[in-house]
């Protein structure tokens, strides 16, 4: 009972001061404290050189979306409605959670692992020594380049994904390529990409958010830089997930 009692309590606890780390950032960004070089930086970094994995993914979930799709509707008929469900799946909830993952197992692995190292090697309070806050040189522009980036993503994850599917429905399926691309644009509206699009913006938070808290609480030298940035990337998966439940349902009630 003790054990679970001071568990609670160091949860509570690391919760708390991960919430006022995040105030923080949150206090620089407001007093216009924003080094744009260092967030276009990472923009670069997070962005362009995560261009290629999410591309590769997201062509092959919309062709194994199409492929199921087109299995299970055919049997009824309707093949020609793979498009629809390819798009909608993708832009409501595949392509914001699929591209969160991988964005936090590469940006956000990198992002912990890099400030935890500085954090070991005691650079982080070097920078401090030097008169240079550690918050507004290393961690705003991490968090606004993951805001920046994971949207925009998200955003082409789904134009690969349904360019997967349309191949496999038009090469594979036999769909005419008029009638994928009619149902493809037919299919979505506004609130359909609204919905998953606005997800992203909270992912994007969470994941760097997460990962800039551990890489700075990382201690233990190089074997404590592993295991915080693998504590990392474990807690921005399950946030990722808790969090995509709770706004779907929010949005679901909202707009329906």
């Amino acid at each position: 009972m003790n054990f679970l009692f001071n568990y609670v309590i160091g949860l509570v606890a690391s919760a708390g001061e991960a919430l006022f780390f995040l105030l923080d950032a949150v206090g620089v960004v407001l007093r216009g404290k924003i080094r744009w070089s260092e967030v276009f930086k990472q923009v670069y970094i997070q962005g362009v050189q995560s261009i290629v994995i999410i591309a590769l993914t997201s062509m092959a979930t919309g062709a194994v979306l199409a492929l199921q799709s087109y299995v299970m509707l055919s049997r009824f008929g309707a093949k020609e409605a793979v498009a629809q469900l390819v798009v909608l799946s993708l832009v409501r909830e595949l392509s914001p959670v699929f591209s969160s993952f991988i964005f936090s197992g590469k940006v956000g692995a990198r992002i912990a692992a890099e400030l935890g190292t500085m954090k070991v090697n005691d650079q982080i309070t070097a920078t401090r020594a030097m008169g240079v806050d550690p918050m507004e040189f290393l961690v705003v522009p991490r968090i606004l380049a993951s805001l920046l980036v994971l949207p925009g993503l998200v955003v082409f994850s789904e134009i690969l994904g349904v360019w997967g599917g349309y191949l496999i429905g038009v090469y594979n399926a036999g769909i005419p390529s008029s009638t994928y691309v009619h149902q493809t644009i037919y299919a979505v509206g506004f609130v359909d990409f609204f919905s998953g699009f606005a997800k992203t913006f909270f992912f994007a938070l969470l994941i760097a958010w997460i990962a800039c808290y551990q890489g700075f609480k990382t201690s233990g030298g190089s074997l404590g830089v592993g295991q915080y940035t693998t504590k990392a990337v474990a807690l921005s998966y399950i946030l990722v997930v808790v969090t995509n439940v709770v706004l779907t349902k929010i949005i679901l009630a909202l707009w329906g």
